[in-house]
């Protein structure tokens, strides 16, 4: 880690009041942001710089200049409100707040660190107006905010800012619809029109098309203007204070990873090959070095321009350093890199099996959300071009038009995280089921880690969501092996649909699978051997911990034996009697809510079997909503982790005497 500066807020609120021109000034103070928040993505070595960077000149003009909270404060009934719907810019939202002191620069460099500042927005943090991060919801929210606000005779605007991709989540246009209607003058969006996904222009992924015609024609006010031009911002806002009392709307043209360099799009999707490389995950020492230098000098030398005194900066500690480096892997989006070449990585093996198995099924397509890369199907766009078909951010229809497939005897397999593919289209999911048709759904970036995106994208409901569906079966595997195993019967053997639950997080697997290993629907296979109580779980990130806690109760005279069972609504009736007869306590171990996962109903099939006498059950889990940090951080406050699973356990399996 390089040594790390910050702009301190003294620094900010020097600019802010100071008498010079005010385009100069608001773009000094967007470019001051911009370099607080590359420090604090690089601090916490993870988060979203290419989308906070195109946002940050607007964000920067409604908080500094246009809305009134710098003035009234937070608290105001009367305060103007403004959120970022797509959420994950929030690292510059963040460090405008520094600027305005609801955020301290202590709790800046605390970003992704129990305790300090989540991923994606929570309102539990100051100057934070809207829980965001999942896509699409921002104009809904707005829209009951405005609603409010004229109801209870409160003033203030409500101002919305959204991505451009996040517009082809149908939701929003329920929303505009909707706000027209209803008259919400005081409503206004702002889209960030930076024409970049998570790694491929918005146009090649879902076309928008002409934003201004279509918001227009629902009987928005609309403007379109340069989003870095300051100008240009105060002249469409003058005029949207001058309306009528239809809602409105500013398309602002913006560059993803505006203030540095190499990161503006489109010279960064060129260098890149045609996939730009900065929307997600902390820069390399080198690249933030760089980006950070070529910030400083340009806002010490533009200081001294305007005849104020240079730029200064103070230095900060060192980032403290986590101790499970197996559990530290690449950011929730973006290409990223593995940790290390010993790392089992089970979303590459899903790729490589889907790859291996793609010739042999003709009659195979894959669907995507936007996420590719993440889940780890580019090669196969790549290789069958004509069997993948690109949905963008919109997991219904994606769901819909796969089960359209599946009634033309095709095999779709949909994409998409696991937080997002289990509840947006679960009614479509469920819709598709009573088809009695076969679709395949991959949920990748599954359960409580990585813990730095926050409850947003920690996917710790998609069993409990899933299970129910008629004839959906639902599988984690364990290891690359299993999910090379998983993948085949997914594809091959299952008759009917199938839900695979991916971790996206390279893991350190201190288990092997034995060589006569087989893959059968209902059947587990223990990982240690123990007669005092029994561990079911499944999965590379827990799995491991329960291993690991094993060997530490062997030497406190607790023998427990750890099976991993990667069914997670399947279950041989034999098999668990065999497993679990004779063990005196029974733990189910879910990287998910303990209500709806795999142990609950684990625990009610053991019920059925008669035991005499049956075993304790102790079901471990998430019980509470899910806390944002580092992955070691958020396993340890949930008592998941190595150290939690021995105190928890040891506690209802006390020693032979």
């Amino acid at each position: 880690m390089p040594e790390l500066h910050l702009i301190p807020k003294s620094e900010l609120e020097r600019v802010r009041r100071a008498e010079v021109d005010r385009d100069a000034r608001l773009g000094l103070l967007a470019d001051m942001c911009r370099a607080n928040a590359l420090v604090a993505v690089k601090r916490a070595g993870s988060g979203h710089l290419g989308s906070s960077f195109s946002a940050l000149d607007l964000v920067v003009h409604l908080l500094y200049e246009e809305l009134n909270v710098a003035d009234v404060g937070f608290d105001s009934p009367d305060r103007d409100v403004f959120f970022s719907s797509k959420g994950h810019d929030v690292p510059g939202l963040y460090a405008a707040l520094v600027g305005l002191g609801a955020v301290s620069s202590e709790q800046l460099l605390r970003l992704r660190r129990l305790g300090g500042l989540d991923g994606h927005p929570d309102i539990g943090i100051a100057g934070v107006e809207a829980n965001s991060g999942s896509l699409g919801m921002g104009i809904s929210k707005g829209r009951g905010v405005a609603w409010a606000k004229r109801h209870l005779g409160r003033g203030g605007l409500v101002v919305v800012m959204t991505g451009d991709g996040e517009l082809q989540e149908g939701q929003n246009w329920e929303a505009v619809q909707a706000a027209a209607q209803e008259r919400l003058g005081r409503l206004w969006v702002v889209v960030d029109r930076n024409e970049l996904q998570s790694d491929k222009p918005t146009e090649e992924i879902l076309a928008l098309g002409d934003l201004e015609a279509k918001l227009g024609a629902f009987g928005w006010q609309v403007r379109t203007c340069d989003g870095h031009d300051h100008a240009a911002l105060a002249e469409a806002f003058a005029d949207f204070r001058a309306g009528d009392d239809s809602p409105k709307a500013l398309v602002a043209r913006t560059i993803k990873g505006r203030g540095v360099s190499f990161m503006e799009h489109p010279a960064a999707l060129a260098e890149g090959g045609g996939t730009y490389r900065w929307h997600a995950g902390a820069p390399d020492d080198e690249s933030f070095a760089r980006a950070y230098r070529e910030l400083v000098d340009r806002i010490d030398a533009k200081l001294r321009e305007l005849g104020m005194d240079g730029l200064v900066t103070e230095p900060i500690a060192p980032v403290e350093t986590g101790s499970s480096a197996a559990l530290e892997g690449e950011p929730e989006s973006g290409a990223g890199t593995r940790a290390t070449v010993t790392d089992e990585y089970v979303v590459d093996a899903y790729g490589q099996a889907l790859l291996e198995l793609a010739p042999a099924h003709a009659e195979l397509v894959v669907l995507d959300a936007d996420l590719a890369s993440d889940c780890r199907v580019r090669a196969f766009e790549l290789a069958y071009p004509d069997r993948f078909v690109e949905c963008g951010i919109a997991e219904q229809d994606m769901v819909s038009q796969a089960s359209g497939l599946a009634l033309a005897g095709l095999l779709p397999v949909c994409h998409s995280f696991a937080c997002f593919l289990s509840t947006r289209p679960n009614e479509q999911i469920y819709n598709q089921a009573t088809e009695k048709t076969k679709v395949v759904y991959v949920g990748t970036l599954a359960g409580l880690v990585p813990g730095g995106p926050g409850h947003s994208h920690q996917s710790v409901r998609d069993i409990a969501t899933l299970a129910s569906v008629p004839g959906l079966i639902l599988i984690e595997p364990s290891c690359e092996a299993e999910t090379a195993l998983a993948t085949e019967f997914a594809l091959t053997q299952a008759r009917g649909s199938v839900y695979l639950r991916l971790v996206s997080i390279p893991c350190q697997i201190p288990y092997t699978l034995p060589d006569d290993y087989e893959f059968v629907e209902g059947r587990g296979v223990a990982l240690t051997e123990g007669s005092d109580a029994v561990l079911i779980g499944y999965g590379p990130v827990l799995l491991p911990q329960a291993v690991e806690a094993a060997r530490l109760l062997r030497e406190r005279g607790i023998g427990l034996k750890v099976v991993n069972l990667p069914w997670l609504n399947r279950i041989d009736s034999q098999w668990l009697r065999e497993t679990v007869d004779g063990a005196r306590v029974l733990v189910t171990l879910d990287n998910h809510y303990v209500w709806g996962g795999q142990g609950e109903w684990l625990l009610s099939q053991v019920s059925r079997l008669g035991l005499a006498p049956p075993p304790r059950g102790v079901p471990l889990g998430v019980r509470e909503i899910p806390a944002c940090g580092t992955n070691d951080e958020v396993l340890a406050y949930h008592g998941l982790d190595v150290a939690g699973l021995v105190k928890a356990i040891g506690a209802f399996a006390p020693a032979r005497t």
